[in-house]
């Protein structure tokens, strides 16, 4: 089989595999519902029960998406960071986006004590929330941004991100010694990540950050190809390095920190997904990796979805959780497996 052939199969054999997962991932919960009605109810026709059309369109399908679009944008934003610092250990947080939506919203959890009764309750609700975590990252970003002007070397706009990053949690950490034990679980729920709270409306307008973010990952995919062999190299084919460095950090910045406003900070997935779509791929490609790694991305976050739900069960796991038991040992595996291979 050639390399061409193996890609389309492998492409084929991942859109199936992404179909069939949210089917099974809609009909699985405390209540299943059979994957003929899900089918049913998907393509407009009632299902058996009324309870389950329900169900599907207000709790299953929205959550569904949900992490199609958290896997996607988180994956997708791993592989930019990746490539950019040509750093294998560097996700979409290296920038220190999800730290800053940590602080956002840990300052407004934490310090509603100190607010009048009325507005602590209006930043405490759903929209404030968002709106302290989206704050949060903005302001890291326009740090981070003000920075990459001033620095030629990529390497040192890492190590300001990883600094960021310290400086944010050191501030969380501060707050949350002194902070009630409400003030504090409401703060560990929100850390652990959700993906089963948003509205309609809020998944639309999730949807239109994650896909501005990819149309700008897009935009960057042959200068990501010439930054394999290095800056110097990027620069000798008449690459704006400094452009197209502001673009990548500008696309992880909309997919992450939105991402984590809407969703909290996710673990895993921007890490790991990458490292296996170039394992099962064995390309450096990113023409192809782009679209394999949002495929891989989707599929990754409703197996973990899937899992965190306890099918059967009226418990849910923390998906922050399930992303790392299910995804760590995987990528280990795969890399002891590639080593093998290449002895």
């Amino acid at each position: 089989m050639t390399h061409t052939n193996r890609n389309i199969a492998l492409f084929s054999i991942l859109t199936l595999s992404l179909v069939l997962l949210v089917l099974l991932n809609i009909s699985l919960g405390s209540v299943s519902i059979p994957i003929k009605d899900v089918l049913k109810n998907l393509i407009g026709e009632n299902s058996s029960k009324e309870t389950w059309d329900y169900i599907i369109i207000n709790y299953r399908l929205p959550k569904a998406i949900t992490a199609i679009v958290v896997g996607i944008g988180l994956s997708v934003s791993g592989l930019l960071m990746q490539t950019l610092f040509r750093n294998p250990l560097a996700g979409p947080d290296v920038l220190g986006l999800s730290s800053g939506a940590s602080l956002g919203v840990a300052t407004i959890v934490m310090g509603a004590t100190f607010l009048p009764m009325g507005l602590s309750a209006v930043l405490l609700s759903s929209f404030g929330i968002i709106l302290a975590s989206s704050l949060g990252s903005f302001l890291v970003l326009l740090a981070v941004l003000a920075v990459s002007q001033r620095l030629r070397d990529t390497m040192a706009i890492l190590i300001v991100g990883l600094m960021f990053a310290s400086l944010t949690s050191a501030i969380v950490g501060t707050l949350t010694y002194f902070s009630t034990a409400e003030q504090l679980q409401k703060f560990t729920f929100w850390s652990m990540g959700n993906l089963g709270n948003l509205s309609w409306s809020s998944i639309v307008i999730l949807s239109i950050c994650v896909t501005t973010g990819l149309l700008l990952s897009l935009v960057s995919i042959k200068p990501l190809n010439a930054l394999l062999l290095g800056e110097n190299y990027a620069r000798s084919l008449g690459m704006n390095y400094k452009r197209t460095r502001l673009i990548i950090i500008l696309a992880t910045s909309i997919l992450a920190g939105s991402i984590t406003a809407y969703a909290g900070p996710i673990a895993f997935i921007g890490l790991a997904v990458p490292h296996i779509t170039k394992l099962v791929f064995q390309t450096s490609n990113h023409t192809i990796l782009f679209w394999a790694t949002l495929l891989f991305g989707a599929i990754i976050m409703l197996i973990c979805d899937s899992i965190s739900q306890l099918p059967g069960s009226d418990l849910t796991l923390p998906i922050n959780a399930v992303t790392s038991i299910f995804g760590a040992p995987i990528v280990i595996w795969l890399l002891i497996r590639k080593r093998k291979m290449m002895n």
